[in-house]
């Protein structure tokens, strides 16, 4: 077999035909690469070679069977092939030797890729910023796939003596195994036979991302040993033999077994720095129980994206393939673009029906050769589950100034595994936990809680809980109760109750509002309204439980607007929309799965916290203020005609303010060595210290009240109809929900981290063409170099 490898090799690349073969492929590569806007690296804008294995695979289909088709065709018409027949080979060692030639030529192509990963290495931000297990991964799969393109165009060699018709054979039958089976996959009467599976595409996509799972492995395994075969078979008829052998049927037995095997047993091998790819635990042991087929219709298509708009979009389906990996066929998903091929009225009709479903449309800029263009996205994703729907937001919304959108783009897609589990997890369990919101002491009504409840009761029991009537037993089965902005005090009985149901492991989100401050009273009072302090009787076992609540207010300069009459016009009120400092709007800085990524928190009035030293519980601040802050301590006048006034950021510096802790542990009763209040109609033994469990204490009630329009219905919860602008108070409540009711850990797939990789745009802009020229001459040149210093040692080998 040796000698034949050695003698194709040293033939192919004694041919003219070879350099200006591969020359071609890099040229093309190139200018797809670095010059052709819609797939260049530059304008992408991320240090990574997505685009050379998304690209390579289409050129592959002209490379590969240009150099195979000579392989026997050639032998057969010069009446060469029999003189090999007369040496000591079997026609498996013939064949074998030619197709590992082939192979070994296509990675001689390839190795002057390797002038793009510099490039990309020393452009990225910092330089260097380049994922490398990703791209040896990628490139894994690149050589798999042209070792199955080699065995294809091998078989269409040995079916024709004329190089042409071999070689138009084999860029069919790499099309057709590439592409066909997926276009067939969308023949309504074939779409359940699962034909994408037989196709390269499938498979392909999974390797070329950095991630060799065994199943692919074993597909471009079987694929190549299939079409080595079936040369094996051409020839061997060809002369007249008898091909079904024992070996033949035992080796095929082996192949049918291990692809058998191969999608039962699998592992995965993540060669990504970050293992971006790796499916966590909880995820893949979600969807590998499912009873039933969940389907996930993602909004998210359309041409012309921008870099960013294009890594969501890449990002999303391969989270959908790693969870569909694991889901034994039950999670299906398709991408679709909405407006497609519609007209205006078709059109308004879509946006009105997404809307319904939770699907907003957003704008998205577009830089084109006449300037920026708008464009309408969906970046949304649809989970169903039998006659049950729940939306997925993809994109997060820019929360503060401070964040670039690089980084909105960057956490939404480290948010993904997150965002599809827990949505999967909602829709797909049968017995729901139970959520109560307490009652009774003047808190936020149901129309102000309407999106918070209505958020909730996807996947929770949620209902009203007045403290004084409800059965202790009854109160037990509360997985999570929630303390909305109480006005009135707690009785003792009420706070006994509260306390003895975290004694035995409930968890309590506490949202409390210790000052009487609200806009709406300012408006109807000469815009001014005195602050003064509230009596709720929850103090002392707050600063039993390890915090107190101080009786102030937070200033900030990082606030929301509202809208300000700022005089008339012609009888006209002018407005105008102006901070309010006692708006705050918190950026989550904490690493807690419960913030983490979260966009802006809106709040209204908060006061400070302060977190006390308690024995056997830990915590964790979840929000606070920004640096420029000022605490204002009460009663206090508050006035609309601040507004008027310039805040100084200088008389605004201080210390970020508590305004939200994570009390995690086993706290003592606040009723220790007490008796019990007098009311209580049944047996409730005093438990003096609790098991382990969890609370959340925020110095704001406002922050899960919606907004209500003049009409009265509710504004989604986070949304602020003067400025229009959605906030993530909304996905707050929502993971305080998942953390205070799941033990499983599903929260903890908030914590994933995916590093940012972005070129120089600086450099990209000054020396663009410096490396267009260098990508596109250089690989070519170290063709000819080769080829110049192979013609040379051929020549001096054969002058002797």
């Amino acid at each position: 077999m040796y000698p034949i490898l050695k003698k194709e090799i040293t033939t192919y690349l004694s041919s003219l035909v070879a350099y200006v073969t591969i020359g071609v492929f890099l040229l093309v590569l190139g200018l797809f690469l670095w010059v052709f806007p819609d797939t260049s690296i530059l304008a992408y804008g991320y240090a990574g070679l997505d685009s050379l294995f998304s690209t390579a695979p289409y050129l592959f289909m002209f490379l590969i069977p240009a150099i195979t088709m000579r392989s026997l065709a050639e032998e057969r018409r010069e009446g060469t092939f029999e003189i090999l027949l007369t040496r000591p080979l079997t026609d498996a060692q013939i064949v074998l030797g030619k197709y590992l030639a082939g192979v070994a030529i296509v990675l001689f192509a390839l190795v002057p890729t390797l002038v793009y990963y510099f490039s990309v290495y020393t452009l990225g931000t910092p330089q260097g910023n380049i994922d490398t297990g990703a791209v040896i991964g990628s490139y894994i799969g690149l050589f798999l796939l042209g070792a199955a393109f080699t065995a294809i165009g091998l078989f269409a060699s040995s079916i024709s003596k004329n190089q042409v018709i071999a070689f138009t054979i084999a860029v069919f039958l790499c099309f057709f195994f590439y592409s066909g089976f997926d276009s067939l996959n969308t023949i309504l009467s074939l779409q359940n036979m699962g034909l994408s599976g037989l196709g390269i595409t499938e498979h392909y996509q999974s390797v070329s991302r950095g991630v060799l799972d065994t199943r692919d492995l074993v597909y471009f395994i079987v694929l190549s040993t299939l079409f080595i075969w079936l040369t094996l078979f051409v020839i061997q008829t060809q002369l007249k033999k008898k091909f079904i052998n024992t070996v033949f049927l035992s080796t095929l037995g082996i192949m049918l077994s291990v692809s058998i095997i191969s999608t039962k047993v699998f592992t995965r091998f993540d060669f990504t720095k970050e293992k971006r790819f790796t499916i966590s635990p909880i995820s893949r042991k979600m969807v590998d129980s499912l009873q039933h087929t969940v389907n996930i219709t993602v909004y998210l298509q359309g041409d012309n994206f921008p870099g960013g708009m294009k890594r969501l979009q890449t990002s999303v389906k391969d989270m959908l393939i790693d969870l569909q990996a694991y889901s034994h066929s039950k999670l299906q998903y398709t991408f679709v673009d909405p407006l497609k091929g519609l007209s205006q009225e078709q059109q308004k009709q879509v946006f009105e029906d997404l809307d319904a479903k939770g699907i907003q449309a957003q704008n998205l800029s577009v830089k084109t050769d006449d300037g920026v263009s708008q464009k309408v996205i969906f970046p949304f994703a649809l989970v169903t589950y039998g006659d049950k729907s729940i939306p997925v937001k993809l994109l997060q919304a820019q929360s503060s100034m401070n964040v670039t959108p690089d980084e909105v783009l960057n956490n939404s897609i480290q948010n993904l595994e997150y965002a599809f589990t827990s949505t999967i997890k909602k829709i797909t369990s049968g017995g729901k936990q139970r959520i109560g919101f307490t009652e009774g002491h003047g808190e936020l009504s149901d129309l102000q809680l309407d999106d918070a409840m209505r958020s909730l009761s996807d996947g929770f029991l949620v209902g009203r809980i007045n403290l004084k009537t409800i059965a202790f037993d009854s109160l037990r089965k509360v997985s999570l109760l929630i303390v909305p902005k109480p006005n009135n005090a707690f009785t003792e009985l009420e706070k006994f109750k509260l306390d003895q149901y975290i004694m035995r492991g409930g968890r309590v989100l506490w949202a409390i509002d210790q000052v009487t401050a609200e806009l709406d009273s300012m408006h109807n009072h000469g815009n001014e309204q005195l602050a003064f302090n509230k009596q709720l009787n929850l103090d002392d076992q707050l600063f039993g439980y390890g915090v107190r609540i101080n009786y102030d207010l937070i200033a900030d300069m990082n606030a929301m607007q509202i809208p300000v009459s700022t005089g008339n016009v012609g009888g006209q009120p002018q407005i105008q929309m102006l901070p309010w400092l006692f708006y705050p709007v918190y950026v989550p800085l904490s690493k807690h799965p419960i913030v983490k990524n979260l966009d802006g928190i809106s709040s209204q009035f908060a006061s400070t916290i302060d977190v006390l030293d308690v024995k056997n519980v830990k915590k964790t601040v979840l929000l606070t203020s920004s640096p420029f802050n000022k605490k204002i301590s009460t009663p206090h006048m508050l006035s609309l005609q601040a507004l008027e006034q310039e805040p100084k950021p200088k008389e605004f510096q201080s210390q970020p303010k508590v305004t939200a802790v994570l009390l995690e542990g086993k706290f003592v009763s606040d009723f220790r060595n007490r008796p019990v209040p007098e009311g209580l109609n049944e047996q409730v033994a005093i438990t003096q210290q609790s098991k382990p469990t969890k609370m959340i204490v925020m110095s704001d009630g406002d922050m899960f009240k919606n907004q209500i329009g003049n009409d009265g219905s509710p504004f989604p919860l986070g949304y602020d109809r003067y400025t229009q602008q959605s906030y993530g108070n909304k996905n707050l409540l929502l993971n305080i929900a998942d953390y205070m009711t799941d033990d499983s850990g599903l929260i903890s797939l908030r914590s994933k981290e995916i590093k940012i990789r972005l070129l120089s745009r600086a450099r990209i802009r000054n020396e663009k063409l410096f490396w267009q020229l260098l990508n596109n001459i250089l690989p070519i040149g170290i063709v000819l170099i080769f080829a110049i210093f192979q013609h040379y040692m051929r020549k001096r080998k054969y002058a002797h």
